[in-house]
């Protein structure tokens, strides 16, 4: 989308792309970044956690980098920490540079004159010297080819399947055990070797639990098609593997590849760190330490339990356009300088109204050791009287819509044992006018797990027999989603 022509700064092209500044490129991509987090939370029916996470996950080294650059004093001396942190940004990976181009296009800027082109993939060793498994590849004939010598996946079994909404698409992750068809060095084949394929816009998906072993993987001209069992079935218009087998350099695709790799602490093609120069004053620091934590705090949406725990929505609506008023801050005369990062700070904190205030103000006293800048006071919450209002117990949802839902299977961890696990992720609808809420809950050993792709078909009605805290069901669309525990959910649906 292109900015209004008033809006755009002196420089644009008639096709409206700005070849901007390199710091007006760096605040844009915040700021898209803070629109595409809240698009991703904007209906908790069409959630999108893995967008969520990949965006906020962006920043993690990348915001203190920005408030360097904005707060320089000189313009020569911002442009070249903006364009370090850019370059070092899009040297990630080929997808990261590709989701910066989009971004900046979006806002209304060409970010290619700003980037050198991008370094060939240089495959890497861990710290034994081995080579390493390479990054995701997409799901080919020819792969499969390459795999099935090393890798046995008519024994495999299904060590975990995650199936989710990605807005209006599905995705699906599906882990395998596989058994290896080469010997490895003493003691190796404890660690056991892990094919994950990760399928995109994903239209079939058939589980259940009497489907866990032997896989095929067949590539076709109309999608991927993976089937595991008898019965189990994903379909997907595209999908991506990655194996993770400490043992992976003893495979044949794994000698093959060590011959051609350089040796470890060989220099690639990945830039230098942006320059850590320039020290920020007290309040520019605490602004930045305040705008990490919150991207952390939403990052933390990765882990399935955590999403219905995160306001997302709240956090992006107080931290709408920092990128634009961290630059304004940053260019004030220098004795005006943390004046002004101070009253942004405060403004974040008004915004937030005063349950995220209080969070806020967590974050400031124990990141940067900060108690000065956003008053947390009490909510002003009248508790009901005892004589003449009785608490009202919320009715329990009758319907729902699934977000998600995941197996794994019982596994062995460190000095612990870990139970096979079912995992829910749904949108329950809330007071009339309100937005509709996640929910997560899980439960420990089900004794049923049945999966279909109708379960996503949106709202419906939600079907559940027994306690939250004994044996009991949940289901939905007329079965198409079914799971059964005699151990009680984590959490009740309500």
């Amino acid at each position: 989308m292109t900015p209004p022509a008033a809006a755009q700064p002196s420089g644009v092209s008639p096709e409206g792309v700005n070849a901007a500044p390199a710091m007006a490129v760096l605040a844009a991509l915040l700021d898209r970044s803070v629109v595409r987090i809240a698009e991703a939370a904007a209906d908790a029916r069409w959630y999108d956690r893995e967008a969520i996470r990949a965006v906020s996950d962006v920043w993690d080294n990348n915001l203190f980098p920005l408030f360097r650059a904005a707060h320089s004093a000189h313009a020569h001396k911002r442009e070249r920490r903006a364009l370090a942190a850019l370059t070092w940004m899009a040297g990630i990976s080929e997808r990261r540079r590709e989701w910066m181009t989009e971004q900046a296009a979006l806002a209304g800027y060409d970010i290619g004159p700003l980037l050198s082109p991008a370094a060939p993939y240089v495959p890497g060793r861990d710290y034994r010297g081995h080579v390493m498994a390479p990054l995701p590849r997409p799901v080919t004939r020819e792969c499969v080819e390459e795999l099935l010598p090393d890798y046995d996946l008519s024994a495999a079994e299904v060590s975990h399947l995650r199936v989710e909404r990605a807005g209006r698409d599905l995705t699906a992750l599906l882990q395998l055990a596989v058994p290896r068809r080469f010997a490895v060095e003493e003691g190796g084949a404890a660690d056991p070797a892990l094919l994950n394929i990760a399928l995109d816009r994903v239209t079939e998906a058939n589980f259940a639990l009497s489907d866990l072993r032997g896989a095929v993987l067949d590539p076709r001209a109309d999608g991927i098609a993976v089937s595991v069992g008898a019965d189990g079935r994903l379909r997907a218009d595209v999908a991506e593997y990655w194996c993770d087998d400490r043992s992976w350099h003893r495979s044949a695709a794994g000698r093959r590849a060590d011959a051609v790799t350089p040796p470890r602490g060989h220099r690639s093609g990945r830039p230098n760190p942006p320059p850590q120069d320039g020290e920020l004053g007290p309040d520019a620091h605490a602004a930045a330490v305040l705008l990490r934590h919150v991207m952390w705090e939403i990052r933390t949406v990765r882990y399935p339990g955590h999403a219905d725990r995160v306001p997302v929505r709240d956090l992006c609506r107080v931290f709408e356009g920092a990128g634009a008023a961290i630059v304004a801050a940053g260019s004030a005369p220098r004795a005006d300088r943390e004046a002004a990062f101070r009253d942004l700070i405060r403004a974040w904190g008004d915004r937030g109204g005063p349950v995220l205030a209080r969070m806020l103000a967590h974050i400031l006293r124990s990141g940067a050791g900060r108690d000065d800048l956003i008053e947390a006071g009490e909510d002003c919450v009248r508790a009901p009287s005892p004589l003449t209002e009785a608490p009202r117990r919320p009715e329990p949802p009758r319907s729902a819509a699934l977000v998600m839902a995941a197996w794994t299977a019982a596994r062995a961890g460190y000095r612990t044992e870990h139970p096979a696990e079912a995992q829910l992720q749904l949108a329950l609808p809330a007071e009339p006018g309100a937005p509709w809420r996640l929910r997560t809950l899980s439960c420990a050993e089900p004794h049923a797990f049945r999966l279909a792709v109708a379960a996503f078909q949106g709202p419906g009605e939600l079907a559940r027999s027994g306690k939250a805290t004994g044996p009991s069901s949940l289901g939905l669309h007329q079965g198409a989603l079914y799971v059964a525990t005699e151990e009680g959910w984590s959490a009740a649906v309500g």
